[in-house]
């Protein structure tokens, strides 16, 4: 079996092939069965080369031997981050492809609730609709104009007879009036007074008097 079908868990040829959340959950697995492998070759590194600097003058076939170890670890490690940067690679398209297929599996949902929505709707029916609706509309504002229009209040009345009758009626008041005003000649007027008026002294005698208080107002000023 291919390395590809031990970790997506694929049968032989008539088996069902996993979906995308299962070959996600597979390739997460493995990078991180993968990490652990490249953190476990990186002591080994570190600790082969610490052994070929402790042997390199003491034990020199010591020193070669973990070098070459530190050599075939190195390798491993450069495959392993290959590896995983393909696995990281195919993860991420998967995650995509089903990100996609997602949407558009919504999509189709949506698009077939918006069919069963309009399969009973037909878009001459729809203008007729429209078209009632306007027409009852029309009807209704002209309903309200018709009964927001007084009716029977002055329509049948001429306003010429009208302002004639008001005419005879000031006429008739004016008329009523002078009548009252010509009645108060009857009223008996009063009686006049039988005393006499006092009568005016002459001008002779306001002369003489206007005399005297001159020459007494100069004797008093001398």
């Amino acid at each position: 079996m291919s390395l590809l079908g031990k970790i997506f868990g694929g049968g032989g040829k008539g088996g069902k092939g996993p979906s995308p959340q299962e070959a996600i959950q597979k390739l997460r697995e493995t990078e991180e069965m993968l990490t652990k492998k490249q953190e476990f070759l990186e002591k080994k590194i570190e600790q082969e080369l610490q052994i070929a600097k402790k042997n390199g003058t003491k034990n020199k076939r010591a020193a070669l031997q973990a070098l070459k170890r530190k050599k075939r670890y190195e390798k491993q490690l450069a495959q392993i981050d290959g590896t995983l940067s393909t696995i990281e690679f195919q993860r991420e398209a998967l995650e995509n492809a089903n990100t996609n297929t997602e949407v558009l599996k919504n999509m189709g949902f949506a698009a077939k609730a918006m069919k069963s929505a309009h399969e009973n709707m037909d878009i001459d029916k729809v203008d007729d609709l429209m078209q009632d609706i306007t027409e009852q509309q029309e009807l209704a504002q002209e309903i309200s104009d018709a009964i927001s229009k007084p009716v029977g209040f002055g329509e049948e009345f001429d306003e010429d007879e009208l302002l004639a009758e008001l005419d005879e009626l000031e006429q008739e008041e004016l008329d009523k009036n002078l009548l009252e005003i010509g009645g108060t000649e009857n009223v008996p007027l009063p009686n006049v007074p039988s005393t006499s008026l006092p009568s005016r002294p002459a001008k002779k005698e306001e002369d003489e008097d206007d005399m005297e208080d001159l020459q007494r107002w100069a004797m008093e000023a001398m």
